[in-house]
């Protein structure tokens, strides 16, 4: 979500095939690449070599802000190797290659890239495992003029896009390297620690301290892997369908506590209604985390975290629904360079109208149609384009809105079973991996058989307002009409606001 670039610098996968860049075959061993070359952001991620697991091991104390432990990375060559990469700001102590020490340094031009070069070169197709031992404060941490890492008064959180594992763990940071992890955090009794996917248990080695041990046992991006700590209630269930369901709140919430609960208790509830529109849910677990610490909510794979404001107005499952529609689009199918966002928001924000007509709060049509007019024809954001916003505009509210009434346009032209067949299908077939845009127009165009070039033009790549509205009608149809205002229309206009303004998105 950040609008800053990384230059020289390089979220996840197991099984997975990613798109890396890799030096051309050489007689001699050679670097890997310092990125993987993505238009928005060059140095994200690393070549040479594709991750299949992390395992974090780590100690943090909430009074001091001191971070420590080890990860461990389970990856495999694909050149040659003298030296690789890997993405991260913290002081590192050591680091072993294969069990044998190993040189690094930090980039002198990016103090973000940490460069390995292990006691002898890296054949091509090897299995590798990276044990990097570090320690450190990562609030003090800047990288290109900022800190992810959020402290707060009893605890942390790592919680942020495009970027948060420099923070808090080493790795190959873009999502088209995706992993499976194992996240074990010792923290004060006092406070807890939250992560994705499945609490597999909680342990204790010494008095006054208590390691929270998670799982995530399908390929996840680094930017989704997420840590909170705090002094949080935490809430352990199941779902209908046996799934585990872990939810935490901040008593810090104060009168917005209960709201809060009203809206992320019914994630099981929306997610059942979402797979009946998406196909089926495909993690292994849910839940929700509700913070103060943040002025914005992200998608994080299995346990989406909410930033407290969004619950100030009353419930808001509105949001619920847009955050965990991304469990289907930007999880599980990931975009594969950060030029693909709409692939993320414009339907994660389609999700909204949908679960809005459910709660009777408006159909579709109406929504979008409100969406749609709530714009002049002057107004600067039809001069985003949804399908390359740029980076200093990837979080701006026409990469969601405009990109919703891009699938509405969709839908009118192919018609419902065609338009949600599409949509099944592209989760279906790229599940685990990522896509690119000419991907989905490409599959829409299969799907429906019909020439689609002409609307996706229009709705994602041509500046200015769509003389049609997205309903097919021309917009003086509908002036004459009590247009429907979403009811959590500023709620989430103001949480988009939140994404862009954050830490300079």
């Amino acid at each position: 979500m950040r609008s800053r670039t990384r230059a020289g610098l390089g979220a996840v996968a197991g099984g997975v095939a990613v798109v890396l860049l890799s030096a051309t075959a050489s007689a001699a061993p050679g670097p890997g690449a310092p990125g993987v070359g993505d238009p928005y952001y060059p140095g994200a991620g690393n070549g040479g070599y594709d991750v299949a697991h992390y395992d974090l091991r780590l100690t943090y104390q909430p009074a001091t802000d001191l971070l420590s432990g080890t990860t461990t990375i389970s990856a495999k060559t694909t050149q040659e190797l003298s030296s690789f990469n890997l993405d991260f700001g913290l002081k590192v102590n050591s680091v072993r290659v294969n069990n044998a020490s190993a040189k690094f340094a930090n980039d002198p031009k990016d103090p973000s890239e940490l460069v390995v070069t292990p006691s002898k070169a890296l054949a091509k197709n090897q299995a590798i495992t990276v044990v990097v031992n570090y320690a450190d404060t990562p609030s003090k941490v800047v990288i290109d003029g900022f800190t992810g890492w959020k402290k707060t008064p009893d605890g942390a959180l790592a919680v942020d896009e495009p970027q948060i594992a420099e923070w808090w763990f080493p790795s190959s940071d873009h999502p088209t390297d995706k992993a499976t992890y194992d996240v074990s955090v010792e923290v004060p009794d006092n406070v807890s620690a939250l992560s994705n996917g499945t609490l597999v248990r909680k342990t204790k080695q010494r008095a006054g301290w208590t390691r929270w041990n998670w799982r995530s046992t399908q390929p996840q991006a680094t930017y989704l892997t997420s840590l909170e700590v705090g002094a949080f209630e935490v809430n352990q269930s199941t779902t209908p369908d046996g799934k585990p369901f872990i939810t935490a709140y901040d008593p810090a919430l104060g009168d917005s506590l209960e709201a809060a609960k009203a809206s992320v208790e019914r994630t099981p509830e929306i997610n059942e209604f979402l797979a009946s529109k998406f196909g089926p849910y495909p993690f292994e677990a849910q839940g929700g985390v509700v913070t103060p610490g943040i002025n914005f909510s992200l998608e994080n794979q299995t346990r989406p975290v909410y930033g407290g404001g969004n619950f100030r107005s009353g419930s808001n499952t509105t949001l619920i629904a847009h955050e965990n529609a991304h469990q289907w689009f930007g999880d599980s199918v990931a975009l594969g360079k950060w030029s693909d966002i709409w692939l993320n928001e414009g339907f994660a924000s389609y999700a909204e109208y949908l679960w809005s007509e459910h709660e009777g709060e408006g159909t579709v049509d109406e929504l979008a149609e409100y969406t749609y007019q709530s714009y002049a024809a002057d107004d600067p954001f039809w001069q985003v384009l949804p399908a390359d916003p740029g980076a200093a505009n990837q979080f701006d509210g026409a990469v969601y809105d405009r990109g919703a009434l891009t699938l509405q346009a969709l839908r009118k032209a192919v018609g419902d079973d065609k338009f949600f067949e599409i949509l099944k299908t592209w989760v279906t077939t790229k599940k685990g991996g990522t896509g690119v845009i000419p991907e989905f127009i490409a599959l829409s165009e299969k799907i429906s058989g019909k020439p689609l070039h002409d609307l996706f033009q229009t709705w994602l790549y041509t500046k200015g307002k769509p003389a049609v509205s997205p309903n097919g009608a021309a917009p003086q149809a509908f002036k004459a009409q009590a247009l429907v205002q979403p009811k959590s229309f500023p709620q989430i206009k103001a949480n988009h606001q939140s994404l862009a303004a954050n830490s300079g998105r």
